[in-house]
């Protein structure tokens, strides 16, 4: 069983305390127009980045734009804490051509407002 760890408010160095993001391990969100929501595993490609793999042929993927601002649902890596919904940007949408992400698009994201 995977253990939770819950941070001291107190030890946040910081004026704001800001949940960082691998505390997450996927996120949830619809778009108008399509008839299900879209859940998406939590890939930290680099150190800054945050992107969902989307195959080349999903239903979603043309209705994505970069820019767009949504408001995502992210789940816990803990179970215990309920998910939280998070004003969510668009950053890039790339082609993986080769490799391990062949046939996908790596969409960046970026959490707006932090709790």
């Amino acid at each position: 069983m995977k253990e939770c760890a819950v941070t001291n408010k107190l030890l946040e160095r910081r004026s704001e305390y800001r949940k960082q993001v691998h505390q997450y391990h996927s996120v949830e969100f619809s778009i108008d127009g399509l008839e299900f929501s879209y859940q998406f595993r939590i890939r930290n490609i680099a150190s800054m980045s945050v992107c969902v793999l989307v195959k080349e042929d999903s239903d979603i993927l043309p209705r994505l734009k970069v820019g767009d601002t949504l408001n995502m649902k992210y789940y816990s890596t803990c179970s215990v804490y309920p998910p939280e919904y998070l004003e969510t940007a668009i950053r890039h949408i790339t082609k993986d051509d080769q490799g391990r992400f062949k046939g996908h698009f790596l969409v960046g994201l970026e959490i707006l407002d932090r709790p």
